[in-house]
This record gives structure tokens, C-alpha cells and sequence, in this order.
């Protein structure tokens, strides 16, 4: 009689990616969140996340665009976790958000990065996905599990706050800068 063999753990494949892939999947999270702390908690989770799947099922080929793609939904998931919790506190403090036409233009990157910080984890999960990362408002949608139409009317609120607080910095750092 013999002994049943012992299948490998899929998993083990991505020891051979880890070292290549981590700091591209750190970079990617760091660059989108701004937070060294949650980038590394999201890269942990990303790593965990790959390791499930592939115990549970054949993910098919194992790289680094797969991984960031998982990174992409945890980061997803962490944005939608934060507006539950903001949606929460605005509904015990009655706040609402005004609604405007979106706002074209130029915009310096560094302060761009700083004032999308500020904004609500959902504005900021699909502005970051529409433009950083150049999804189309179908594909913004479906990993923000909304429609399409409600992708589009989330997409014009998120502009808007984001050109609101955009200008309210801009009059902060002109009064600023006339002090000098």
C-alpha cells in the first residue's frame, strides 16, 4: 500500500514573486493612499488576500499585475469600509453635500495629491481609480459596486468637492504668501 502524496501548497508560488512584487505593490497603495501606515496594512492584506486565493482556487497565472489588482480591491474595500463609518457621522450630524458642475482645468500635482487626501473615502476612491489609475466610468463602477449612472453622479460630486477644496487651499496659500 502506499501513502497518499501530499499536494504542494499552491500558495508557495508567490514566495518566488514576493520579493519583486512587494515593493511595486507597496508603491502602488502608497502612491494612491498617501498613509505609509495603510499602505503597509493594505500590503499585508493584498499578500494575505493572494495566499486565500490561491489555496481556494486556480488563480491562473500569478504576478505582479495580479497582485496590484488585488491591492486595486483592497484599497477599494477600504474606501467603502471609511464612507460606511463617514456616512454614519454625517447622518448623526445631518450634513449634506452641495452638488455643482465639475470643474476643468490645470492643477499643480503635489497639492493636487494633498487635497484629494481630504476628501471622503468614496470621492477620493473614484477619482483616484477614474484618473490615476484611468479607468473608464464603467470599470470605476463596477469596482465600486455602483452603477454606472451612480458612478457618474458620484464622479461629478467628488469633482466638486475636490475643485471646493481645491480653490479654499489656493485662498489660503495667496493670503499666505502676501504676508511674506
Amino acid at each position: 500500500m502506499t501513502e497518499p502524496r501530499m499536494r504542494p501548497d499552491p500558495a508557495f508560488a508567490l514566495l518566488n514573486l514576493y520579493e519583486q512584487a512587494l515593493p511595486e505593490v507597496y508603491g502602488y497603495l502608497l502612491a494612491r493612499c498617501g498613509n505609509r501606515s495603510l499602505a503597509e496594512e493594505l500590503t499585508s492584506e493584498t499578500f494575505l488576500g493572494a495566499v486565500q486565493t490561491c489555496r481556494r482556487r486556480d488563480p491562473g497565472v500569478i504576478s505582479t499585475a495580479w497582485l496590484v489588482g488585488i491591492a486595486r480591491n483592497k484599497l477599494v474595500d477600504h474606501w467603502r469600509r471609511r464612507e460606511r463609518e463617514e456616512r454614519g457621522l454625517r447622518l448623526v450630524h445631518n450634513t449634506e453635500q452641495e452638488e455643482t458642475d465639475p470643474w476643468p482645468g490645470e492643477l499643480d500635482t503635489l497639492f493636487a495629491r494633498q487635497v484629494l487626501a481630504e476628501l471622503g473615502p468614496q470621492h477620493r476612491a473614484a477619482l483616484t481609480l477614474r484618473y490615476l489609475d484611468g479607468l473608464g466610468v464603467a470599470e470605476v463602477a463596477r469596482q465600486l459596486d455602483r452603477t454606472v449612472h451612480a458612478t457618474e453622479a458620484l464622479l461629478v460630486r467628488a469633482r466638486n468637492a475636490f475643485r471646493q477644496n481645491y480653490k479654499r487651499h489656493q485662498g489660503h496659500e495667496g493670503r499666505e504668501g502676501d504676508r511674506d
